[in-house]
């Protein structure tokens, strides 16, 4: 196979030659269509996450189909259409996983982390951390950025609650899917970008936006909920201060520079800050069911494998206009 390999954080991938891999028990081996290129990626790339272990091949933002079956993989076939997102693997026994919170497992494995990801031809990925794709007859890139934007930001989404006006902070992958979602349930959305980045603005409004700018802009009225998917702590204390008393501001994002320190009056009125880990197959399972009822649209910038790093300089440097998708 071929794959797209990181040996050292804060350098190039380096394309390689593997051999094809072969599935463990209850194991199958994914022919890879389409693999979305995440922010998490780039965390890993430049070193801001902790090594889960190298050489790795990133990337969890995968649709593929099933070429191989391991020994008791069950509930799949092979031919049938999967996606596979970052949570790989769980233990099923802790307290976490026993208790519905399988995210927070002691002993997860993530795609492209912990796991080899699908910067590559094949994959092999856990049967039961697989999602059948059967009802969607979408192209493969189009639902490659749902299976980590789509998934891990409708969590974020869960959080928010029931808020009428919803914040955006960072108007990339996620939040593009995620408008989608809120003006068809009827939400007003705000939308935050890098300040001056005018195109990433009109976007936001071409998408629904009732109101875009820069996140040094406080909006024109108070918000109920803020989502931050730009990993920029700094903008913690900005969103809190832009929401009304008992709002929410959520953090989705796996990584965030320093959250600089703030006044007490800024979270007090019974304001919540909180944080999104990882998902479970349950937030998967249901965002690939509501989006039979809003069929949201991923707009996206196609790459070959082999540019990848092309792609993640792409990503690093905000020319990306939604998502960027690799296609072997």
């Amino acid at each position: 196979m071929r794959a797209m390999v990181l040996h050292q954080p804060g350098q190039p991938l380096v394309a390689e030659e593997r051999p094809d891999p072969t599935p463990g028990p209850g194991e199958v081996r994914i022919r890879v269509l389409a693999c979305a290129v995440c922010r998490t990626d780039l965390h890993l790339v430049d070193g801001e996450l902790p090594p889960g272990g190298l050489p790795r091949i990133p990337g969890h933002e995968i649709v593929g189909c099933i070429d191989m079956l391991g020994p008791g993989a069950e509930g799949l076939r092979l031919g049938q259409r999967v996606g596979v997102a970052w949570l790989g693997h769980n233990c099923g026994m802790c307290e976490s996983c026993c208790s519905g919170r399988e995210n927070l497992c002691d002993q997860a494995g993530f795609t492209g982390y912990t796991r080899d990801g699908g910067y590559a031809t094949h994959i092999v990925a856990e049967a039961r951390h697989c999602y059948p794709l059967d009802h969607l007859a979408w192209p493969p890139e189009r639902i490659a950025p749902l299976m980590c934007a789509g998934l891990i930001g409708w969590r974020a989404y869960k959080f928010a609650g029931p808020a009428r006006r919803l914040g955006l902070y960072g108007f990339g992958a996620a939040a593009h899917l995620l408008i989608q979602v809120a003006r068809a349930q009827g939400r007003e959305v705000y939308a935050f970008t890098r300040p001056g980045d005018e195109a990433s603005q009109a976007h936001a409004r071409e998408l629904g936006a009732c109101w875009a700018g820069g996140s040094d802009e406080a909006p024109p009225q108070p918000l109920d909920a803020a989502i931050l998917f730009a990993p920029v702590g700094s903008l913690v204390p900005t969103a809190l201060a832009a929401v009304r008393k008992g709002g929410r501001v959520v953090c989705g994002g796996i990584h965030m520079s320093d959250i600089p320190g703030f006044p007490y009056r800024l979270l007090w009125g019974e304001r919540q800050l909180m944080s999104v880990a990882n998902l479970t197959r349950q937030d998967g399972h249901e965002f690939l069911a509501l989006i039979r009822r809003i069929p949201v649209q991923a707009d996206v910038q196609l790459y070959p494998l082999e540019d990848a790093n092309r792609a993640l300089d792409d990503l690093r440097a905000g020319r990306v206009r939604g998502a960027a998708v690799l296609k072997p």
